[in-house]
């Protein structure tokens, strides 16, 4: 004995979940090249910066963070939309899975939504998610991106109101950063700014294409320099500033070579992809020092003690 209607609607959750399936896959299509090298450093940093006294916080700062990384993905490949043709033919845009108009209005659905899941956790956060979603518009619709010194100023700044939201989410007091916590983000925005051109080098095909002035298609050779000096730079730096015991301090060194040589010693692109990824690790490490003085040493931070 049939049951048609009963045959319909399991037809029809069928169909739904499928395109629930589908939209949330796509979705994580345009973060993905973000898991890496946003999302689970500056995790790391929130966690070691807050710090984390309670482990189901962790689960919120993530989504808050994987939310805003979406706005501005968004925002970015729609702009971006002829590179990504060129070099990235899998993400949402340029595959087909969402139409260039479905992804402008969702582009500016994405920022009111932002702003109230930070509502549901305090004004800063708030604040956090407004500063992001300003420096996203300039970068991105502004096109300020298209000059090597503003990208790597906004990339900065942009980051470092990922880690104050991600941070204050993270920690017990949701309205303020610690003198740790506000040191370790202006140490990462300095970071960013000298070093956020480490991705710039798999991307500078598709870059000439468009005309975008990055560091390794302005500088040439030099780049590779003006991203490994700054790196040896903020590892001695770091290793001084979180009072790092000197066996760590040189493990963090080598892998600081390591990764310069990777770039010094790259020319394609599949070859400079390999060396950001390295470079995706070192950032990790430097995020996670803050959690080694918390946890090892006394006393202020050198920049804040009294």
């Amino acid at each position: 004995m049939s049951f048609p209607i009963l045959s319909q609607l399991s037809h029809g959750a069928s169909r739904c979940t499928h395109a629930i399936l589908y939209f949330i896959q796509t979705l994580l299509l345009f973060t993905k090249t973000d898991i890496n090298c946003t999302l689970v450093p500056v995790t790391l940093l929130a966690a070691a910066s807050a710090p984390v006294r309670d482990i189901s916080h962790l689960p919120h700062a993530m989504f808050w963070l994987w939310l805003n990384i979406l706005q501005f993905d968004v925002s970015n490949q729609i702009i971006g939309l002829h590179e990504d043709e060129l070099n990235k033919q899998w993400r949402p845009l340029p595959a087909k899975r969402m139409t260039y108009n479905q992804a402008v209005v969702f582009r500016w659905l994405l920022i009111p939504a932002c702003w109230l899941l930070s509502a549901c956790y305090s004004r800063q956060t708030v604040y956090a998610s407004v500063a992001l979603c300003t420096f996203t518009v300039m970068h991105n619709e502004l096109a300020m991106h298209n000059h090597w010194f503003m990208k790597n100023v906004l990339n900065g700044l942009g980051f470092a109101s990922f880690e104050v939201g991600a941070t204050l989410i993270a920690g017990t007091d949701r309205a303020r950063l610690d003198d740790v916590a506000v040191l370790s983000v202006i140490a990462s925005a300095g970071i960013l700014v000298t070093t956020m051109h480490s991705q710039d080098f798999r991307d500078e095909e598709g870059d000439r294409a468009i005309g975008r002035k990055t560091i390794p298609i302005v500088f040439g050779g030099m780049a590779k320099y003006m991203l490994f000096v700054p790196m040896v730079l903020w590892s001695a730096g770091l290793c001084r500033m979180w009072d790092i015991d000197v066996a760590t301090g040189l493990v963090f060194g080598a892998l600081t070579f390591y990764v310069g040589f990777q770039y010094l010693l790259a020319h394609s692109a599949k070859e400079f992809q390999v060396a950001f990824n390295w470079y995706t690790v070192w950032m990790s490490c430097a995020y996670a020092m803050p959690a080694y003085y918390r946890m090892f040493s006394h006393g202020a931070p050198l920049v804040l003690r009294a």
